[in-house]
């Protein structure tokens, strides 16, 4: 009897092999696999805007404090010591208008450069798109550059202008700005990965990419024969397109806009073929 339920019995499945190989032939920029992650790409937000905020004591109105109070300050050292431009508008909501689109690049770019760091159980431990971490890094900021937008369209009205009919185009030029953060972010928290003193270069560069902006002076600043070259810096089609939506001036906007579109796209696809290029070494020497 016994002999006839061990017959009966299924025979044991065979052990699952899983065969580990190098990636071979080009893996793609990635895109592909943050829009397939959407989700987790959500999810990995929300935790960094959870852990941002908390045990502060002003949480998220430091996105409305932090312009305000800039604005403040480079009105009073740039529009009423230094006396610079300001298109005819106040200084004050001509400032505000860089202010706002720069403000995502000043919190998004350190941030997303050190993400791979700050998360490296993500990296060793657990097997995601690696191109989510410093995506959802910029895509928390991203949620107080919203606020921000609101807020500079506050002081527009408070200040007598009224956005026309070009503030449909306004959604345009924040992706445009989205690109940007992206596209560096994923090359410097690529990088920072093989060479950790990049964390230390990155708040110098950024400040000094600030000037280099037309946040605190107008473009009418630039000799129209260096313009075009002055617009493959792709935050100047940003800030000049800010201003176009918001306020209705920017009259050097199609001098600058192509080329700040092709700088931007450039940065973009090289911050994603330099993270891929480097992903694979991740887990060694993170």
């Amino acid at each position: 009897m016994r002999e006839q339920v061990a017959s009966d019995s299924p025979a044991p499945a065979p052990p699952t092999v899983v065969r580990l190989a190098k990636r071979e032939g080009w893996p793609g920029f990635g895109f592909v696999g943050l829009w397939r992650d959407r989700e987790l790409l959500w999810f990995l937000a929300q935790r960094d805007l959870k852990v941002r905020y908390k045990q502060t004591f002003f949480g998220a109105a430091w996105a409305i404090g932090q312009p305000l109070l800039t604005m403040l300050v480079f009105t009073l050292i740039f529009g009423r010591i230094a006396e610079l431009p300001s298109e005819g508008l106040p200084y004050s909501v001509f400032v505000l208008s860089g202010l706002v689109p720069w403000g995502l690049v000043a919190s998004g770019v350190p941030a997303s450069s050190v993400s791979l760091l700050s998360n490296v159980p993500l990296i060793t431990k657990v097997r995601i798109h690696n191109m989510l971490i410093p995506a959802a890094t910029v895509l928390g900021s991203v949620v107080d550059f919203a606020i921000a937008i609101v807020l500079l369209l506050g002081v527009a009205l408070i200040q007598g202008v009224r956005p026309g009919i070009q503030l449909l185009a306004l959604p345009l030029f924040v992706l445009l700005d989205i690109a940007v953060v992206l596209g560096v972010g994923l090359l410097l928290a690529s990088v920072n990965v093989l060479f950790r003193d990049i964390r230390y270069v990155v708040p110098f560069g950024v400040q000094l990419w600030l000037f280099l902006t037309p946040v605190v002076y107008p473009t009418d600043e630039v000799s129209g024969a260096l313009r075009w070259l002055y617009g493959l810096n792709p935050m100047v089609g940003v800030v000049e397109g800010f201003r176009w939506s918001v306020l209705g001036t920017g009259s050097n906007l199609g001098e600058v806009l192509p080329a700040s579109i092709g700088g931007a796209v450039v940065l973009l696809l090289a911050g994603a073929y330099m993270f891929r290029r480097i992903e694979p070494r991740f887990p060694d020497v993170v």
